[in-house]
């Protein structure tokens, strides 16, 4: 297609996709149907429009007129007209009737580019009878996989315990900056650190275990277990006894997973290279793009790839209690080091001068030892939000009061005085998100204000995006630490009164 015809059917697509449905169908469906073949060839948008357009608010009692329409477009003169006609199917939903109507033009047409079109639509609709037709190794792994979606639905089964566990090494990985603290929480839990290297810690078991012993932590980022490293075979890596071992143990349902060439792209073509050669090995573990619980990710690594097998745990059932997040909110992890930073004494009474979304005063409340948690934000929404993620999480006993309003006006609250504060924690706005005026002045006035409030002992823990030190002499700096803000670099501090 040449360049103006192809501006011109963009423009027609904008034209018609801005359209109502009884307009649409009403009136362009039927100027395209009373069109001369070279009109229809020019006006297919229309075909896309329909497909488009019902799926967002077409009415539900006109899908099987839809639906015959664009089976009868199948059969079609034009080449043009059928290919549209198969791209909208998926659009509209499709049953058995389309499939057997795709099927029986696979059959006769000896077109290529038709035949890629049928296979690419019958890879996001076909059943069983497209399966029994032997199509090519990758559209019909797309085909198994979209039937083993719809008939054995997967799911992560956390509480399933690998028995034979001698192989197993996995990496928690997370933000630079934050190893310290996903090491000392893994060496509390069942299993045994092995190694520190920036952004990842590398943890063995020491006996059978569970999905749910890893997610115990909640310090790291994501999960995932190494499966070896290769410059060679990558789908025997991924269709190894031990993979298979994994994906069977901790998979309800059919296995489907999604390839990751991890800072490379798309890669598309390597996936699908990659994926035929796994589902020639093992057509059980099925390459899918869709709700898949597995994803396998391939770091480079020198001329080849460490592969690791990471569990799709969305959402995380660590921080569940998010029922709403704020612009900018804190990473969860980081708020669960934060918490772990600050420390745990009893009774204490704690303060987020920028609650947020709540997560450090939930991760913090949820280390136990607290009398009372303060939330204040100088935004409204962010304070309701804060609240009911409070009450969502495991630390709704704990006695928690959200206010909103400047934290300046609020720290001269009669409720606590001077120095009855054991802790403040908070990650203050910063960023292109949530930009401030005056940064630097916000950190100095959190700094006298902690001093004036916190008592004998207390704790002030932050994450600074400024190179300063606390200007009142009664601050202590107790720790610091370069922590990858995700583009940026600011410093997890701890103070002491």
């Amino acid at each position: 297609m040449k360049t103006d015809e192809r501006n011109r059917a963009k423009e027609l697509y904008k034209e018609l996709r801005g359209l109502s449905w009884p307009q649409l169908w009403s009136e362009e469906v039927a100027r395209f149907e009373a069109a001369s073949p070279e009109k229809r060839n020019a006006r297919v948008a229309v075909i896309r429009a329909v497909g488009v357009v019902f799926a967002e608010s077409g009415p539900a009692e006109e899908k099987e007129k839809v639906q015959a329409w664009l089976r009868r477009l199948l059969q079609d003169p034009s080449e043009k007209v059928r290919r549209y006609a198969m791209a909208a199917m998926p659009k509209i939903g499709a049953d058995a009737k389309e499939e057997g109507e795709l099927l029986a033009v696979l059959r006769t047409t000896t077109e290529e580019r038709e035949k890629k079109f049928l296979a690419r639509t019958l890879a996001k609709i076909g059943g069983a009878a497209a399966l029994a037709q032997g199509l090519p190794g990758d559209v019909g792994q797309k085909v198994k996989a979209g039937i083993a979606r719809r008939e054995s639905p997967s799911a992560i089964r956390f509480d399933a315990m690998l028995r034979e566990f001698s192989e197993v090494k996995i990496h928690l990985r997370g933000r630079t900056g934050l190893e310290q603290f996903v090491s000392a929480e893994a060496k509390e839990s069942p299993f045994r650190v092995a190694e520190v290297q920036s952004g990842r810690v590398a943890i063995i078991p020491r006996a059978p275990f569970s999905l749910a012993d890893i997610y115990a932590l909640r310090c790291f980022g994501t999960a995932g277990f190494v499966l070896g490293n290769t410059d060679g075979d990558l789908a025997s890596v991924i269709t190894s006894p031990l993979a298979r071992r994994l994906f069977q143990t901790f998979t309800q349902g059919s296995i489907r997973y999604r390839l990751n060439f991890v800072s490379k792209g798309h890669q598309r073509a390597a996936v699908s290279r990659l994926a035929n050669q796994v589902y020639a090995r093992c057509p059980e573990i099925l390459n899918d793009g869709r709700s898949v619980t597995w994803t396998v990710d391939l770091y480079p690594n020198g001329r080849g790839h460490l592969v690791e097998l990471r569990p799709n745990a969305t959402p995380d059932p660590r921080f569940s209690y998010r029922q709403k997040d704020v612009p900018a909110a804190s990473h969860p992890p980081l708020a669960a080091c934060l918490a772990r930073l600050a420390g745990r004494t009893g009774n204490e009474i704690i303060w987020d001068p920028f609650c947020g979304s709540g997560l450090e005063l939930i991760e913090r409340a949820l280390r136990g030892g607290v009398h009372t948690v303060y939330g204040t934000d100088r935004s409204a929404e962010a304070v309701a939000i804060a609240q009911n993620n409070f009450m969502a999480s495991a630390a709704k006993s704990v006695p928690a009061k959200f206010i909103c309003g400047d934290f300046r006006e609020i720290a001269s609250n009669p409720e606590w005085g001077a120095g009855t504060v054991s802790l403040i924690i908070t990650n203050p706005p910063m960023g292109m998100r949530v930009p401030v005026a005056n940064l630097r002045q916000l950190i100095e006035d959190l700094f006298n204000v902690a001093a004036a409030v916190l008592k004998p002992g207390g704790g002030l823990v932050l994450v600074n995006p400024l190179s300063m030190r606390a200007p009142p002499p009664k601050l202590k700096l107790q720790f610091q630490q370069q922590v990858d803000m995700g583009g940026f670099d600011c410093r997890m501090e701890k103070y002491l009164r």
